[in-house]
């Protein structure tokens, strides 16, 4: 498991090693490990998620990585002892359908040698921890826990489930999953981004 400090010397040794090699790379970064490196959130994580690369600017596509990424990841993971998907195309898919509205203006930018990062704002990270918890509900996931402890007002809590339901706006998505989250989290569950 990963904790803040083993998530920040596994960015700059890999930005040391992109460095070494003259092969710059943009990540954005989405789930627990960015809230972890935000400080947003105290507890351990297997890995980091991206969500999308960076191009001149832009969110691009992160599947596939780039080879020389592949390869400075895997030998990352080597030296350090980590897992080999420790960093990971996991949620990906979510750039395909579409990332809350002003996401990248928000994004916290930090630099680890020739690794640029990007981890999604808490605004953002409430989005999809709420569309990941509604997805794993009736099952009390960490992403129910995420929410929890980043504190989420109603107002986030209904732009977020407006936000949901427009990636899945199922009915049995809707009541059947996405209703009992809210609940949970003391919201009112019905009706969208006036929650």
């Amino acid at each position: 498991m990963l904790n803040h400090d083993t998530l920040d010397d596994a960015l700059h040794t890999l930005g040391a090693v992109l460095d070494h090699r003259g092969a710059p790379a943009g990540l954005v970064l989405v789930g627990g490990g960015a809230l972890v490196l935000l400080g947003l959130i105290a507890r351990s994580t297997r890995d980091l998620d991206v969500v999308a690369r960076i191009d001149t600017g832009a969110l691009t596509e992160a599947e596939p990585l780039p080879p020389a990424l592949q390869a400075a990841i895997a030998e990352v993971a080597m030296a350090l002892d980590l897992a080999p998907d420790w960093l990971n195309t996991g949620p990906a898919s979510l750039l395909r359908l579409g990332l809350p509205a002003g996401f990248a203006s928000r994004a916290h930018r930090r630099h680890y040698g020739a690794l640029e990062v990007w981890l999604a704002d808490r605004f953002d990270q409430i989005h999809l921890k709420l569309y990941a918890a509604a997805d794993h509900w009736p099952r009390h996931s960490r992403h129910l826990a995420d929410l929890r402890a980043l504190r989420p007002t109603a107002q986030e809590l209904g732009a977020a489930a407006a936000w949901c339901r427009s990636h899945d706006p199922s009915e049995p998505f809707d009541t059947a999953q996405l209703q009992p989250v809210l609940r949970v989290l003391g919201a009112p569950a019905a009706g969208g981004a006036d929650v």
